[in-house]
This record gives C-alpha cells, structure tokens and sequence, in this order.
C-alpha cells in the first residue's frame, strides 16, 4: 500500500434468511449466514490485521455479520452503524467513506448490494462479484475525504466460506 493512500475493506452481508412477514431490515442471518461470517472474520484478521474502524448498516443481517466477523478478530474496534449504508447507492456510500476519520485504516464498511458493488466498480473501475461474505479490499489515494471515482485500487477479492 502507498503511504499516502488509505486501506478500505468492503464486506457484503452474510447469506441472509427470509422469514414470513419480517421486515427487510429486521431479516436475520441463515444457517450458512452464520456459517460463513466467522471465516470472512479469520479472513481478514490473516490477510488484513486489525481494523481500526467499522461502519455498518443498522440492518439485523449486517450487525449480525459484524458480531460474527468481530469474534474472530480479537480486540475489534466498536462499529459505527449508519443509517446512510443501508439500501445506498454507491454515491451515497461514497460520502459515507469521505466522511471516515482521517489517518484511521484499515477501515471496514460493510453493506448490502446492489450499492457496494456499485462502489467497487466506481471506485475503481472492476467489477467483482460482491456474493454474501465477498469482501473487496481497496487501495484509496490520498485521504478519506479526497476518496473519489477512480481513485482507488482493487488490491485483493476473496468470498470465505465457513
């Protein structure tokens, strides 16, 4: 990674369950949800380390995912849950990694699709299959505030599976 440049780990939800008459954002991981988001955790703590921030979607799935993810990682910091990361657009989860705090990465956003491949692609002009539990690790140029279309590289893509 270039010293001026900022890590930003992308993580799509675990698989989800669909129950009757549950509300979208109340849906809960399923059996390989809660299978896979352990390895997507033991991923990242052997390729990434330690993030220093997390912002996630509210949604139950996401949280889940996060807890999950958090328990293979040791001393992982609290996530931040942004209401702006659930059903966003790759230009609203644009301004949500602008708005990260300078200096901190490896960041962690994790979210739901179509927005986060839509970022991906913006970011960094590939298009990766964001699957549940696909996480996209991204070189961004420069500070957080300056993250821009274009300006990042697609540095590793992984799907872990439990």
């Amino acid at each position: 990674m270039a010293d001026d440049s900022h890590r930003l780990v992308i993580v799509r939800h675990a698989k989800s369950a669909w129950p009757d008459g549950v509300p979208d954002e109340k849906r809960p991981l399923n059996k390989r949800g809660r299978r896979d988001a352990p390895a997507v955790g033991r991923w990242l703590r052997k390729r990434i380390g330690r993030p220093r921030a997390v912002v996630c979607s509210p949604a139950a799935r996401t949280r889940e995912t996060w807890a999950l993810v958090a328990d293979e990682l040791g001393k992982a910091p609290d996530p931040v849950f942004d209401k702006r990361v659930y059903e966003a657009s790759a230009r609203k989860l644009l301004a949500v990694v602008r708005d990260l705090p300078d200096g901190v990465g490896p960041a962690v956003l994790i979210g739901h699709n179509p927005g986060l491949a839509d970022l991906v692609e913006l970011l960094t002009g590939k298009s990766p299959e964001m699957k549940t539990s696909a996480i996209a690790v991204l070189d961004v140029a420069g500070s957080w505030a300056d993250a821009r279309p274009g300006g990042a590289e697609l540095v590793e893509y992984a799907t872990p599976r439990g």
